[in-house]
């Protein structure tokens, strides 16, 4: 995700705030609204609830790696709001919480894994055929 893929402006973040649909648990809040573009844009609000700057920018850092990894759809704009409970929290566990809410949201592209259809052939099939 380069710069393009990011909320800046605060005008963005209100829209967003304002008309998006929200989804959440005890870690965190998923707000989102279609925003008509070829790409999703995403952006934190991560407030001094969490913690001092260290533990904020942590919790920064796991999210927006979670979120790059992820596969979301395009053509969102996403604001995850972490609350104070994301402060303590591991890798795994705050990986869990964001992709259950964006699962809950419709979000995430279900990635097709690609699958033969056809049997390997083995010496007990050819006896057979």
């Amino acid at each position: 995700m380069r710069g393009e893929g990011w909320l800046r402006k605060s005008a963005q973040y209100a829209v967003v705030y304002g008309e998006g649909r929200s989804w959440a648990n005890s870690l965190l809040v998923v707000k989102a609204l279609p925003n008509g573009l070829a790409l999703s844009r995403y952006g934190f609000s991560i407030s001094r609830r969490v913690g001092k700057a260290v533990t904020r920018n942590r919790v920064k850092r796991l999210l927006r790696e979670i979120l790059r990894a992820a596969p979301i759809e395009m053509g969102w704009d996403v604001v995850v709001i972490a609350r104070p409970a994301t402060a303590a929290i591991d890798y795994d566990s705050l990986s869990k919480a964001v992709r259950d809410l964006l699962l809950r949201a419709g979000l995430l592209r279900m990635v097709e894994e690609k699958v033969s259809s056809t049997r390997p052939v083995t010496e007990n099939s050819r006896a057979e055929g």
